[in-house]
């Protein structure tokens, strides 16, 4: 299978690359917002504010406390059945279902008690050992940091 450029992430992580099949499918708002967000290099520089191991890392605050985002509107759920498993890349939100912005986390591994309840919007289709290298904690001492992050057609 080729990739489709126009919906592939690189992400150069402190940790190494990561590359990331975005899903429209499932998530077609989403998926715009993070590639505008991308090609602003809104991403460039943001750390994973909170990496629980076993669970998920999560990044998307430019502060890089878990309580921002960008100044975009929030976004309106676009929830699947699609599971949250190793790989899935999926967006955090408040508790209002539709406060999704530019926060997102990366499940280390089967997270299903979360399917329904937030917008999957992409897999690590290779790379993932760079994800599972990211320094944990809430946040973590020296959190790791998405060095670059852009469109694979822009690339």
């Amino acid at each position: 299978m080729s990739d489709d450029l126009e919906n592939t992430l690189l992400l150069t992580l402190s940790s190494g690359d990561v590359k990331i099949r975005l899903r429209p499918d499932l998530a077609p708002g989403h998926v715009a917002r993070i590639k505008e967000l991308t090609r602003e290099g809104f991403y460039d520089g943001v750390v994973f504010h909170r990496v629980i191991p076993g669970f998920m890392a999560q990044g998307g605050d430019p502060t890089g406390t878990g309580r921002s985002g960008s100044s975009k509107p929030n976004l309106k759920a676009e929830f699947s059945k699609e599971p949250h498993v190793r790989g899935v890349c999926s967006m955090a939100r408040t508790p209002n279902p539709d406060s999704a912005n530019s926060q997102f986390f990366i499940c280390f591994a089967d997270a299903t008690f979360l399917d329904g309840q937030y917008t999957v919007w992409g897999e690590v289709v290779d790379g993932m050992e760079a994800v599972d290298a990211l320094p944990t904690g809430e946040p973590p001492r020296n959190p790791g940091k998405i060095v670059s992050m852009k469109v694979a057609a822009d690339a």
